[in-house]
């Protein structure tokens, strides 16, 4: 063998291993001590319910109160509830108090501009269980945030837990006190599977990345459901190469090479919550049934974040320019509620919804009621709408300089807010 095919093996080799290498980690899931009410612990994996199992995977929640409306003024407030009220005058609600991504109201007319909070579960160091419906959430850095399950079914729902001595526990939601994340294994001895990656193709596009189907099965071991002529088929997502959407039906093929037809189940049909892509271009996008075609599922080329991946949360920081051409600089609180980057950006392209950490993004620029045009820090640019964070049910930004109270900017008035 000569110095150039010699040097050639050298530099093949960790091609050939590190990929088989980082297949064999596990530290992509999620893992922690669940203690109950009577001091009972369990450690190992979790999944929340059927769903969220990786780091990745999004906790959603609603806020318990909206400390900021304390730093606009009694005017500035006044005009912030016209401008919900004026959005959805004429539906007439009764006394029924209504949520909406704007805040809440009731027939006497008062708002308190609540808001959803949502993170990856891998931002997440602690939750107490104050109430059924409430928690105390204590992030990376400390900061703790009280939160409720009102509209969401993160808080309420039981959780699994794959215990190293017992196996599988199920844990109903109201035997929990604490829940304490810890970093995972790299090699777990019991899994909920391995993930599902592959690449989805839609009518605005192909998406590669780590997939939810449906909403919920994220591994291969959840199983694809649907009738054949010939009966009833539940198999197994590891053994499924291709999904193809075919009507309100869809056209299966196996890894082996077989083919099948199913029908008569959300799982492949129209009734399809949805197919979730995530990687670390863009954070996260939700694929309606009407905008998929195909999915072909793929050996996963990058490994899942793990717990140590995560950094603490930073305060938002940048620049708010506004329409009459002044400038703002100095810490902001976006929408009136945003206030780190762990904290996420969410928007509408037709019908295909982002979910984007503010880390990720570089730029936003209302463009006119509905849409704002934005800039993702890796170049990448979103036309973005329909949502509270990018359209004209905005709350505004509130921009601190210094010490002294900071200023309240409506959205109305703002020509774009760059992101440090």
């Amino acid at each position: 063998m000569n110095t150039r095919q010699l040097l050639a093996t050298l530099f093949f080799i960790p091609v050939l291993i590190i990929p088989q290498i980082l297949k064999a980690q596990d530290n992509g899931f999620i893992y922690g001590k669940v203690t109950t009410v009577d001091g009972k612990e369990y450690l190992g994996a979790i999944r929340w319910g059927i769903e969220e199992v990786f780091w990745t995977d999004m906790f959603n929640a609603s806020k318990e109160d909206n400390d900021n409306l304390k730093y606009l003024s009694r005017r500035e407030r006044d005009d912030l509830d016209d401008q919900v009220r004026d959005r959805y005058e004429g539906r007439n609600y009764g006394s029924k108090i209504v949520n909406w991504v704007t805040g809440s109201w009731s027939s006497n007319d008062k708002y308190d501009h609540l808001h959803q909070f949502s993170c990856q579960f891998g931002e997440i160091k602690h939750m107490e269980t104050i109430s059924r419906s409430r928690v105390h959430v204590t992030l990376r850095n400390g900061e703790v945030v009280e939160v409720n399950g009102n509209g969401y079914n993160d808080i309420g729902s039981s959780i699994k837990v794959l215990d190293g001595e017992i196996g599988e526990v199920r844990l109903s939601w109201s035997r929990i006190e604490e829940i304490e994340f810890l970093n995972t294994p790299r090699k777990l001895e019991e899994k909920f599977g391995d993930p599902l990656y592959g690449k989805v193709e839609t009518d605005n596009g192909d998406f590669e990345g780590f997939i939810q189907w449906d909403h919920d099965e994220r591994v291969d071991t959840d199983k694809l459901d649907g009738d054949t002529y010939d009966g009833e088929l539940s198999i197994e997502f590891k053994k499924v190469a291709s999904i193809e959407k075919s009507g309100n039906r869809s056209d299966i093929v196996l890894q082996g090479g077989r083919e099948f037809t199913l029908r008569g189940s959300n799982d492949v049909n129209s009734k399809n919550r949805g197919i979730i892509i995530s990687n670390e271009k863009f954070g996260r996008v939700d694929v309606p049934w009407d905008e998929f075609r195909k999915v072909t599922f793929i050996k996963q080329n990058s490994n899942l974040k793990s717990f140590s991946d995560f950094s603490k949360a930073k305060e938002l920081k940048g620049t708010v320019r506004t329409k009459d051409g002044e400038t703002m600089s100095g810490r902001l609180i976006y929408d009136l509620d945003e206030t780190s980057d762990i904290e996420v950006l969410q928007g509408k392209d037709d019908d295909m919804e982002y979910v984007i950490p503010f880390s990720k993004v570089k730029k936003i620029s209302p463009k006119n009621y509905d849409y704002s045009r934005v800039t993702l820090s890796n170049g990448d640019v979103l036309t973005l709408g329909e949502t509270a964070d990018v359209s004209d049910r905005n709350s505004g930004v509130l921009v601190f300089k210094g010490s002294s109270d900071p200023t309240y900017i409506p959205w109305r008035e703002i020509e774009s807010v760059t992101f440090e």
